[in-house]
């Protein structure tokens, strides 16, 4: 069941991002971008068996951001795809601050929502720096990467460009996040 959701998702988020784009232009990149960001740091919290594996979900969002970058390198340029980015970090900086400050309210006496809330976004800080790292770094190589390889390829082989410049890019966020938020803590086998 799980599978049929996750590529049921995927069709739909791709296909809503194809549409952002054909409606709104490089603004809706911009815009989709930002929101990707925020939806797979919701997501990540949730813990899923995906094809006989133990994931944590976010991997679609987070994905979209690769499209979107690469999207606006394509088309736009280097430094739209870097703004991307940039906008992308102060939405993360400044949700991350919004959800975490909400937690010190006094919730009412009808409130269901509060410990939930607290649940999600009570975090550890090198949780969050090892993020906010990964982030930043597998982010701009990825746009570097991409212009490099579009340099290589004389603005040819579209769709190996992307793909080496994600995978190669995700695999720095993934190495990066781990080390950060996790050296010292878990065993390494």
């Amino acid at each position: 069941m799980n599978e049929l959701l996750f590529f049921t998702y995927l069709a739909v988020y791709f296909s809503a991002g194809l549409l952002v784009y054909r409606l709104f232009g490089r603004e809706g990149v911009h815009i989709l971008f930002v929101l990707s960001i925020i939806v797979c740091n919701i997501q990540v919290v949730k813990q899923v068996t995906l094809f006989g594996l133990e994931a944590t979900l976010g991997n679609i969002a987070y994905g979209m951001t690769f499209w979107c970058t690469d999207l606006l390198s394509e088309i736009y340029g280097k430094k739209e795809s870097q703004k991307a980015v940039l906008y992308g970090f102060a939405a993360l900086v400044i949700f991350t601050f919004s959800m975490r400050y909400i937690i010190f309210y006094v919730p009412g006496p009808e409130d269901w929502a509060s410990p939930h809330l607290n649940a999600l976004f009570t975090f550890l800080p090198r949780v969050v720096l090892a993020s906010y790292t990964a982030y930043l770094v597998s982010q701009f190589h990825d746009v570097w990467l991409f212009h490099v390889l579009k340099d290589a390829c004389k603005d040819k082989h579209l769709w190996l460009r992307n793909n080496v410049a994600t995978m190669l890019s995700q695999l720095w966020d993934t190495l990066i996040f781990c080390t950060v938020a996790f050296l010292g803590v878990f065993s390494i086998p």
